[in-house]
């Protein structure tokens, strides 16, 4: 069973009011409101994963294609570029 705490909150009067309307349509109170909210949001962040490196699995041999440049897209943007054979 989980304790009650009393806490002092400032929020923008506009997602206040908007709050007030949801536990006002909703027959829920304010508090209530504001915990839903906040579980869903803790709830969000518990399953992200953090960021962990990408390993890309390629195929084939010898790398790039020719006329393929890794380090930018300059060729591609070349309208006298030739490259596509």
């Amino acid at each position: 069973m989980s304790r009650c705490m009393r806490t002092t909150v400032r929020l923008p009067a506009d997602v206040l009011g908007e709050a007030k309307k949801l536990a006002a349509t909703s027959r829920s109170t304010l508090t209530a409101v504001i915990e839903d909210a906040l579980r869903e949001t803790l709830a969000r962040h518990r399953l992200r994963r953090p960021s962990e490196p990408v390993h890309l699995r390629t195929y084939g041999k010898g790398g790039t294609l020719p006329g393929v440049e890794i380090d930018g897209s300059s060729p591609l943007h070349d309208p006298g570029n030739d490259v596509i054979e």
